[in-house]
């Protein structure tokens, strides 16, 4: 699992389920979420652990929010 895919995962499931998940956790989640769109798993229980949180992250830029589209970065 590459970081981008991890951090979007995390970020995911921050904003739509409420779990406060770190860098770690988005890659296993994604890893259980890949899984899950098999043909084979139609009908499994997947299950997966999550073996961190975000905690740590909240002052970085790892929550921070996303700039509006076409909105200036530049300070101005």
């Amino acid at each position: 699992v590459d970081d981008e895919d991890a951090i979007e995962t995390a970020r995911r499931a921050a904003s739509s389920e409420g779990v406060l998940a770190g860098l770690s956790c988005g890659a296993a989640l994604w890893g259980a979420l890949q899984v899950a769109e098999r043909e084979e798993a139609r009908g499994w229980r997947i299950a997966v652990v999550l073996p961190d949180s975000g905690e740590r992250y909240i002052s970085t830029p790892f929550f921070a929010p996303e700039p509006a589209v076409g909105a200036s970065t530049n300070g101005r």
